[in-house]
This record gives C-alpha cells, structure tokens and sequence, in this order.
C-alpha cells in the first residue's frame, strides 16, 4: 500500500473516535468509515476492508480517552478475572460454577467455550466446571430466537436454575452493546446475592454508553446496572472488561468484532486459569499481554490468505445470488463455528435458514448441549453430516457451494469420503483447513483432498499444536466464516451502504436500531421513520388507531412473520410510493440501493 493510502486509511479508520462522529449513538451502533461503501465492492476489496475492521481490535488508545483490548486496565482486569477462575478450578466442583451467559452470538460463543474448556477439564480427569446460558435456550443455539433478550426475568430465573445448591459462583455476561435486559436481569441478581456471585460483565461500549432506557417490570436500566458494578469493582467484587473495538464493518452486527473480541478475552482469562492451575504457570500481567498479542498474530496469519478468502465470498455470492445455498461441513469444534456463522444470517441479512447451513461430523453426540438432539423442532436443526447426506447432497448443483472445514488432526480420511460423496453431485467444493508447519504426515494425507476441491484455503501455524493453538484456530475460522457469510450476503444485496438493510425487527433493540437506521438513510424525521417501518410491519398503507396504541412488544410479534421490513420502509420514504408500488419494486430489483437508484432516476 502507497504512503498517501497509508495515511488517508488511518485517518478514515481514527474518524470514528472523534466525539463529533456520530455522537448519539454508541459505538456498537456507529457506522464504520472504512465500510461506507462496502456495498459496491468486489469480493478482494471487501475482504480487505474487513482485515482493516479486524484490525481495528487491537488499536492503540486514541487522544479520546476510551479503554482498547490492549489497555493496561483492560489486561489488569482479564488477569484478575482469571485468579478467580483459576480459585474455583481448584476448589470442590460440587460448590463452584463458572457461568457464561448471553444473547445471539455472545450465547454461542457462550456455549463454545464452556464445552470446549469442559472437555480440556475431562482430558485432565477434572470435573467440569463451566455452564453456559442462551437467552431463547438451546434453540437459540441455531436459529435466530431474538425475543428473549428482552426478558430480565427470564434471565435470572435461568441463572438461579443452573447455579442452585452452588456456594461460590463466577458470572460471566456477555452483552456487546452493554444493552441485553436478559443478561442485565442476571447481573442485577448476582448483585443481590454478593456472598454467592462474582459478577464480570464483558462489552464493548465505555460505561456511560450503557443503554439506559427503563426495562419493564423492572426498577434498574442496564447502566444503573453498570454503575453499580463500578462501585463494586473498586474492591474487586465484581468486574467490567468493556474494551472499544470500533464500530462493526456493518453497522451494529456485533456477532463480528464484538463476537471475536469476546473470544479473544474469554479464551485468554480460560486459558490461564487452566495453565496456572495444571502446569503451574503463574498469572502475570506479562503473560496475559503475551497472549492477547498472539490473538494479534492470529489476525495477521488469517488475513495472509485474503485471496483465498475472497475466492470463497465470490463462490458464495454468486450461490445465493442464483437463489441457491452454501453448505459449511465441519469437524471438532470448528464445527460449531459453521453453525453459529450460518444462524446468525437469518436475523442479520433476513436470509431463509437454507441460504446458509452448517453440519457438524457426529452431530448432537459431539455437540454436548445442554438439552440433547433437538431434531425434533424441524429440518433446520437437523446438523450432523448424515442428515446432509439424506436431506441436502440430493438437491445439490454445481450452483451451490460446499466448504469443508478441518484441521490436520482431524480423521482426514472421513473428510476425503465425504468430500468425494458431496463431488458426485457439485464441483463446487472448497476446503478451509488448519496444519502446523513442518507437519509432512498431514501434508501427504492432503493431496486427495486438494484433487476434490475446486479450491483449498490452507492456513499454516508456526507453532506445535496445543489447546491454546486450538482456540486461534476457532477464531481464524470464525473470521473466515463471517468473512464468506457476509461478504456473499452483501453481493446479493442484503447491504445498503454499511447498513443490515434487511434485519430483522424481532426485538426492542432492533426496532429502535431500524428506526434510526431509516432516520439515517432516508433524512426524514424519526416519527415519519417509525410510521413507515409500522406500515411495513403491518403491510398497511394507513396506520389505524389500534396498530399506534399497540406497544413494541407486540410490533415486534408482528414483525417476525414479515419478511423486507426496513426495505420497504426505506424505499416507501425515499420514493414517496406506496407499499403495494414498494414491494413491487423490489421484486423486479432486490438490491436496495439500485432499486431506489433505478426509481428515482
């Protein structure tokens, strides 16, 4: 990159942190200056673009004065959190927990992490210790079940379910935005019970960007929560790790940075609890820096294969541009994070749950959830390799993609049978594996599978594997996923500038982030913007008096039977057409900006 491009890139990506930049929303909710056109690039740009995103992660502190993943406060912090992990990994099982809670994309990470640590503890012949709670339950695990996080109550009675008969509890909530009523209801509890809980609170807004709206039912707002846990942290009775990361390559989809900066701090507070307690490692303030910076080198080794990538976002574009689907088949725990990329598109593009699918090899028998198979609830939590065999492989064309993704640790065998069976029905198969370097045994064992594949994105790691090399190996694949999974979604069209044009306004936090959204794009006043997005809610060209006295709660039901809500809304606002004339339109054009484009010209 040429040094004026240098500098006019840095100077895009520090806009944001002025306190002029969009100043009534919170960061989570700003508008990314590197993506304002992310809507118009090809494949290599946007994979471009989204490295310098990533990379906003682990920039240094600003003139502005707001904590970063690198902040002596924020490592000072994640060193004391893993103390307290390492305290209850040494004391009797039976009295201890280490909850990790969350809604959406926090959830799965949630879940991510206590299984994959639990099944660390089991290869040490330790009982586990980590749960993990979803708002909406395990459902929510694979599809969108946005409605829960509305629900304060629901979240401390899920608390106080898993923690019962408990004396000593870590809480771990994860809300990006500091917004979450059902992880403010769980921190709001542990703060009543301080001789049992040790709330920690991970987000990634400065603390007076807490949302502050009234919660109802309820006396406290998240930031009352906050605050009161401030006050706490200064005796270390409890704990916030609220780094900013920068605003989201588009606007507000915090299951990309916010998700794997939550990986990032999580992993590292795991990881060193569980290397102090089994082989001695003593916690320092050097050797969480020295791991947070290794996260840094993840990024580096990830994005070295931006080519690769952008060939797959291409693949996967061109796929659900022609109305087909993209088909992840994982092994391991790599697995889980082909299921987590595809449930987040629905709720985040507006996509059907057969856009974007994952398979996991073994299935619920290797998923460990705390509920068992939910196959019962339909064929889109249907997940292991054999249901994609019976139910998927049939249909598949060489219009379809399909990606396996692996390490070299893996039974590559079974990947080379499955990979030759998904070939007899589509060449359109690519593959995204992890290998140490120097490994010639997985080399050798490659070369079938590199024949099958139209493409292979393989990412070398310097290091001997071990289970912290595992944990960078789940968030490079996280970072390839979101990568493909939105760089084909905004091919298709499901972005309008930087914006999730087509989300879907399933809860409070959505409906207002709609709201604003429409304010944005179309410059009309916020009332005009509500009423447009409830007539496109109700499929309604005139508002009636029992659709305006309703509350959001019951907007929000609506909403989630209707399909192209925020489009219509906008395209109703920038055009002055009507709702019939609207929908039509986007029929005939469903790339949002072209279609506003082709009408006002």
């Amino acid at each position: 990159m040429a040094r004026a491009e240098q500098i006019s890139c840095l100077s895009t990506m520090c806009e944001w942190e002025s306190p002029d930049y969009e100043p009534t929303l919170p960061v989570s909710e700003k508008s990314n200056p590197l993506t304002r056109n992310i809507d118009r690039a090809s494949a290599n740009c946007i994979v471009r673009t989204l490295q310098a995103c990533d990379a906003q992660m682990f920039q240094e502190e600003p003139t502005y004065q707001v904590q970063r993943v690198l902040s002596d406060q924020v490592v000072k912090t994640v060193m004391e959190v893993a103390k307290r992990v390492e305290l209850i990994l040494k004391q009797d099982p039976q009295d201890s927990l280490v909850v990790l809670s969350g809604c959406g994309t926090s959830g799965r990470l949630a879940f991510l992490m206590a299984s994959g640590f639990n099944r660390e503890l089991r290869k040490l012949n330790h009982s586990s210790v980590y749960s993990y709670i979803i708002a909406g339950g395990d459902r929510a695990l694979l599809s969108s079940q946005e409605a829960p996080e509305d629900d304060p109550r629901s979240g401390m009675l899920s608390l106080k379910k898993v923690c019962e008969g408990k004396r000593r509890v870590l809480f771990i909530g994860i809300s990006c935005g500091l917004s979450a009523p059902f992880v403010a209801g769980q921190l709001d509890f542990c703060l009543q019970h301080p001789e049992v809980f040790t709330p920690v609170l991970v987000g990634f807004n400065p603390t007076h960007q807490a949302k502050d709206d009234p919660i109802p039912g309820c006396k406290f707002t998240f930031r009352s929560v906050v605050q009161r846990m401030q006050e706490l942290a200064k005796s270390q009775m409890a704990f916030l790790i609220n780094p900013t990361v920068g605003p989201e390559a588009i606007s507000g989809s915090s299951r990309m940075k916010g998700g794997s900066a939550t990986k990032i701090l999580l992993d590292v507070v795991l990881s060193a609890a569980h290397a102090a307690t089994f082989t001695n490692t003593p916690i320092t303030y050097e050797g969480i820096l020295q791991h947070m910076r290794a996260y840094e080198q993840t990024l580096d080794i990830t994005y070295a294969q931006s080519e690769g990538i952008a060939a797959l976002v291409q693949a996967a574009g061109q796929s659900l541009c022609c109305g087909r689907r993209v088909c992840y088949l994982g092994w391991g725990s790599l697995a889980v994070l082909g299921l987590i990329d595809a449930s987040e598109c629905n709720p985040t593009f507006g996509a059907d749950y057969e856009d974007v699918r994952g398979f996991v090899s073994g299935g619920y028998r290797n998923l460990n959830n705390n509920q068992g198979p939910l196959t019962s609830l339909g064929p889109q939590f249907c997940i292991a390799h054999e249901d994609f065999l019976l139910l998927v492989l049939p249909y598949l064309s060489d219009q379809d993609t399909v990606l396996l993704i692996y390490t070299h640790s893996d039974d590559v065998s079974e990947v080379v049978k499955l990979a030759r069976e998904v070939r007899e029905k589509t060449s359109n198969l690519h593959a995204v594996y992890h290998h140490t370097d120097g490994d010639i045994a997985a080399a050798a064992k490659q070369g079938d599978i590199n024949k099958l594949c139209l493409s292979t994105l393989k990412i070398t790691w310097p290091t001997p594997a071990s289970g912290s090399s595992l944990h960078m190996w789940e968030l490079s694949t996280k970072l390839v996923l979101n990568a493909v999974s939105t760089g084909a979604h905004i091919l298709k069209g499901k972005v309008y500038q930087n914006h999730m044009i087509d989300v879907q306004v399933t809860n409070s936090k959505l409906y207002r982030r709609a709201t604003r959204l429409l304010q944005k794009l179309s410059g009309h006043p916020e009332s005009a913007c509500e009423e447009a997005l409830l007539k496109a809610i109700y499929r309604v060209d005139k508002l009636t008096l029992d659709i305006t006295s309703s509350d959001m709660t019951t907007h929000t039901l609506t909403a989630r039977n209707r399909t192209k809500v925020v489009p219509l809304a906008l395209v109703c606002l920038l055009t002055g057409c009507s709702l019939s004339e609207a929908e039509s339109h986007l029929e005939q054009q469903p790339i949002i900006r072209e279609a506003v484009e082709a009408w006002l010209s």
